[in-house]
């Protein structure tokens, strides 16, 4: 059923992408929107899991790095029956911790510093369960999916202010 989902959102979203590229340039804009918005969801089906992890700077640990969180999130995953995600952490005071990745087979749990300093090994157990629930139920690849066609969709708009900007300067030149 998350495919499915996956598949209907992104149809949306390439649709309203294509939309956008036809009023800032026509059919041409809508080709090109189209060819945008494809290339988009390929990267963002392949790497989003590298892009967001390397968005904050997560450094990848193993047992010998991190045993307590490596362990934790491993018990987890064997009483949740999925395959052992990456860990990593991300050097921030802010606690948080998110999962990414297109499917259970290639998922990534990251938790930052400030997380592991202020939650007890149970609380952090319930944090850990929470974002392998999105693992197990592929809700990763949604929201990294959508975050990234919205993300082209304003790189667009930016396209066509700028490109309008251009025009209104040479015009008055």
């Amino acid at each position: 059923m998350s495919y499915f989902r996956t598949a209907i959102l992104l149809a949306l979203l390439t649709a309203l992408f294509m939309g956008v590229g036809f009023l800032i340039g026509g059919q041409s804009g809508m080709i090109v929107a189209l060819l945008i918005a494809g290339i988009m969801n390929l990267l963002a089906y392949w790497n989003s899991d590298k892009m967001v992890l390397a968005t904050y700077g997560a450094r990848e640990v193993d047992e010998q790095s991190a045993p307590e969180l490596y362990n934790l999130v491993r018990q987890l995953a064997q009483a949740a029956q999925l395959p052992m995600p990456r860990v990593f952490i991300v050097e921030n005071p802010q606690p948080n911790a998110f999962a990414t990745g297109r499917n259970p087979e290639h998922a990534a749990v990251a938790v930052t510093t400030g997380l592991l300093q202020s939650l007890e090994r149970q609380e952090l157990a319930g944090v850990l369960a929470h974002e392998l629930g999105h693992i197990a139920h592929r809700d990763t690849l949604l929201m990294t999916m959508t975050a990234t066609i919205a993300g082209a969709i304003s790189m667009l708009a930016n396209f066509g202010f700028f490109s309008a900007e251009t025009a209104k300067t040479t015009a008055q030149a």
